[in-house]
Order: C-alpha cells, then sequence, then structure tokens
C-alpha cells in the first residue's frame, strides 16, 4: 500500500500543490539549497562512504598527477620562519608542446581558443567536492589526537597534499604585544591541552580567555554528536585553531558556505590568521567588516555549511558577543606577521640587506610585474578585492564536480610572511611562489621574462 491510498488527503494537497503550481507530477524535483535532513543509519552510511573511499581519493589523485609535479625538491638555502624548506620551481605541468614563454606571448582569446590553459590553472576542486567539509591534514590530526585525545579522522576521506608542499607544523606564534619573547608558542602546537601554561603571564585575562575559546572544541558538519557526522565515533566538534593552528594555516581545506549549488561552490585555502589587525575584509565572500563580525559568522555559519537548519540540530554554539566574540577578536589581533630581517620600517628592502637578485625582483613587483597595484606595503594589501576575470582564459567545464567557471572577486591577501603559507590563491591551485609568479603574469599579462620571474620570486621570500 502506498501513502497515497494510506493517506487520501495527502495525494489530494499533492495534487492542488501540483495544479497551483503548474507542475507536473513527472517533473524532477527541484534543486534545493538545503542539506537532506531525512537521516540515515549511521552504521550504513559509514560502511558504504567507507566502501567509495578509495574510488574517490583514486580520482582525485589522479587529477593531482595530471596537474602537478609534486615532488619533495626544496630551494637551497631557504626557510619557513622555523625552518621548514620552502618548494621551489614551476609544479603546474604545461601541455605537450608547450611552454611558458609561448604562453606569455599568446592573449587570452589565444589560449581560450586553442584549450592551452594549463590543467593546474583551473579552480582546484575539494578530494570530494560533492560532499565537501572539513579536511585536515594528518600531522594535525596525530597531534591534536596525542594532547587533547580529540579524533578528526574522516573515515570517509583523506588530506591530499604531501606535507612538504604545507606550511610547517607546528607554526611559530608572534604577538604585537611582545616582539622580545619570538615564538611564544615554543614549537608546540597550542591546543586546550597547553595554551594556560604558554601563555598565562603573557596576556590579559580577555586575551588568555579569547584563546581559551580559540583552541576549544564546538559541534561542526561533520565532527559533531548525532548520526549525521563524518567521525566514526560521536566527536565533540573542532576548534577555530584547528584549521588555523598556532594562529596561522595549516592547509587544512573545506567548502565555503555561503554559495550555491554545490559545483559553484569554491574550495577553501585556510588563510593564516597573521595580520587580521591591519585587515578589513573577512569570510568566503569579504562580506564582513570586522574580526568581530569573522568569528561570530564562523561558529554560526561557516562551521554548518551556511545552513542555520543543520546548525540547531547538531549543536551550534552562539557565542555571547559583547565578551565572547570581543574575547576571541582581541587575541586574534594580537597575531603579528613573521620577522623579516631584510625590510626596512616603510616595507621595502633595506638595500644594505638585500642581493641583486631581491633587489631586481622589488623592482619588478613595483614595475612590469603590476603586483603592487593591489599588494601595496607595509603590509603588501590594498584590503579590496578584484575580479581577475580568470574565466576569460577557458571554457568552462566540470572538474570532479567543480565547475570551473567565473570565480568573482577575490581579497587581496597580504603578502607578508607569504613564503610560511603555501599552496596559494583562494582554493590551493598554486602550490609554489613560482606557480604563484606564473599565473599572474598570464593573467596580468605583464609579459615577464624568465630572468624577470626568477628574480620577483626571490623577491617575495623576503617579504
Amino acid at each position: 500500500m502506498n501513502r497515497s491510498t494510506q493517506f487520501p488527503a495527502i495525494a489530494s494537497l499533492t495534487l492542488l500543490c501540483a495544479l497551483s503550481t503548474g507542475a507536473h507530477a513527472a517533473d524532477p524535483p527541484r534543486p534545493t539549497s538545503y542539506a537532506n535532513v531525512i537521516e540515515e543509519d549511521f552504521g550504513a552510511v559509514m560502511a558504504r562512504m567507507k566502501g567509495q573511499k578509495a574510488q574517490i581519493q583514486q580520482r582525485h589523485e589522479a587529477l593531482l598527477e595530471e596537474r602537478y609535479d609534486l615532488a619533495d625538491r626544496a630551494a637551497s638555502g631557504v626557510t619557513m620562519s622555523r625552518g621548514k624548506p620552502v618548494q621551489e620551481g614551476v609544479r603546474v605541468k604545461l601541455k605537450p608542446g608547450s611552454s611558458w614563454e609561448a604562453l606569455g606571448g599568446m592573449t587570452p582569446e589565444q589560449i581560450r581558443n586553442k584549450d592551452a590553459w594549463p590543467a593546474g590553472f583551473y579552480p582546484l576542486p575539494h578530494p570530494n567536492h560533492g560532499e565537501g567539509g572539513m579536511l585536515f591534514p594528518q600531522f594535525q590530526i596525530d597531534e591534536v589526537n596525542r594532547q587533547a585525545r580529540r579524533d578528526l579522522t574522516r573515515f570517509d576521506l583523506d588530506f591530499d597534499f604531501p606535507d612538504h608542499l604545507l606550511p610547517e607544523f607546528p607554526a611559530p606564534i608572534y604577538l604585537t604585544t611582545r616582539p622580545d619573547l619570538g615564538d611564544v608558542a615554543k614549537g608546540q602546537l597550542v591546543t586546550s591541552d597547553n595554551y594556560y601554561a604558554l601563555f598565562n603571564g603573557v596576556l590579559n585575562p580577555k586575551q588568555l580567555e579569547g584563546l581559551r575559546l580559540l583552541v576549544v572544541p564546538f559541534p561542526q558538519q561533520q565532527f559533531n554528536l548525532t548520526a549525521d557526522r563524518r567521525s566514526e565515533r560521536p566527536s565533540l566538534g573542532v576548534a577555530c585553531f584547528d584549521c588555523h593552528a598556532n594562529g596561522h594555516t595549516n592547509a587544512a581545506t573545506h567548502l565555503v558556505g555561503d554559495i550555491r549549488p554545490q559545483e559553484h561552490r569554491h574550495r577553501i585555502d585556510t588563510p593564516s590568521l597573521r595580520g587580521n589587525n591591519i585587515q578589513r575584509l573577512f569570510g568566503s565572500q569579504r562580506a564582513l567588516k570586522t574580526v568581530e563580525d569573522f568569528t561570530e559568522f564562523e561558529q554560526r555559519a561557516a562551521y554548518f555549511d551556511g545552513d542555520p537548519v543543520m546548525a540547531t540540530k547538531k549543536g551550534v554554539n552562539i557565542l555571547e558577543r559583547s565578551s565572547q566574540v570581543h574575547f576571541m577578536a582581541e587575541f586574534q589581533a594580537l597575531l603579528d606577521f613573521p620577522p623579516a630581517p631584510k625590510l626596512a620600517w616603510d616595507g621595502r628592502l633595506d638595500p644594505k640587506n638585500a642581493n641583486e637578485a631581491e633587489r631586481r625582483g622589488q623592482d619588478v613587483f613595483f614595475g612590469k610585474g603590476k603586483c603592487s597595484t593591489c599588494h601595496t606595503p607595509p603590509y603588501y594589501t590594498d584590503n579590496l578585492m578584484h575580479n581577475l576575470q580568470v574565466e576569460r582564459f577557458f571554457k568552462q567545464k566540470n572538474i570532479n564536480g567543480r565547475l570551473a567557471s567565473a570565480d568573482g572577486p577575490i581579497k587581496t591577501f597580504p603578502l607578508r610572511g607569504i613564503k610560511d603559507s603555501p599552496p596559494y590563491l583562494h582554493d590551493d591551485r598554486l602550490l609554489t611562489l613560482d606557480d604563484t609568479v606564473e599565473f599572474f603574469n598570464l593573467v596580468l599579462e605583464t609579459k615577464l621574462d624568465a630572468g624577470e620571474k626568477k628574480d620577483l620570486v626571490a623577491f617575495l621570500r623576503q617579504l
């Protein structure tokens, strides 16, 4: 017996709704902005998704292999702030018969018509774009598990990039209020287990409480206590510093919560929180104007893919604006950029300390390369949005569930300390600074030669 014969009133109501809206009984269901709230059996879901995991990851790994050279190839004598080697070289692969010089001499229309746009310059999908969700590097999972006995493992998916292409871990923490202390994290990952011992006596009580709230877990879409989760065991959730590790970034990824349908959602590059005090635009659409707005938005919306229905179901953490949000924002405003010994007070190279290649690279940055149009010193951001119109170089297509189309305007991120924050661009598609220079050489049509590109990278490493 079907539902119509069991409940004739429901059948009549369904027909009435169809007639009143002009819908036909055979029409497919309309797309919806919300997730399916019909709860499946957790054991069956986990078994199904575990069974699909290998195939999904193989598909994504094949995409990465097609796009990039993922080898561990460190630059000689160039390290991040705590000593991790910086990777060098262009990692985006070109199509057979192509060269960067040839591409640089072509117009956007020629590149589009010849389908010559490098695969690695297309938008990068989430490892499982149809599913999405927060995904953490293994080193973060292991250390949080060791210290705080919380498991950030997803049963359906593993992180995609190898460790040598990611930021150093744990990242140092520099405070605007206490530059004399250097790395106040002392080489440790700051968690609920050690934050008090590390920062008591360094922060005031408000700031210490703000830090506590940044390192304690709260429910999130994939990590929560309900059956609709992606962790084997019920989870307390995630902490702000699970992605923004030590107030920086560990390159954890996710999908933006404020775009629909799913194929248009951007993969997220977790931005560093360093220098939040000098920034004026926050959130994936940069519609938030203060750190306080961003902090509240993350907990109430971004944690739950922009779906307040799911947030309520899974236990959204409603922060108190005048105290908790303010305290969290006050601590974030203390996070400083790493030292840059070769920069003078105005953010430019001190001629006495810089070598010839770095000085030439600075000239390219402020001249032919057009970089300073958006990235102005001393922090190398104009705190604005810019539409690069990258879609003029390629024809729209679907890449593993991500529609490669117009990205729209993106934020000018600060370049101070940029060598500490790979991979690059808003969706992680650029693995090295060399890739980034090649990308913008094409997008801005600057026609830099090989020597100018090399010098520009040398300058960027000093910021």
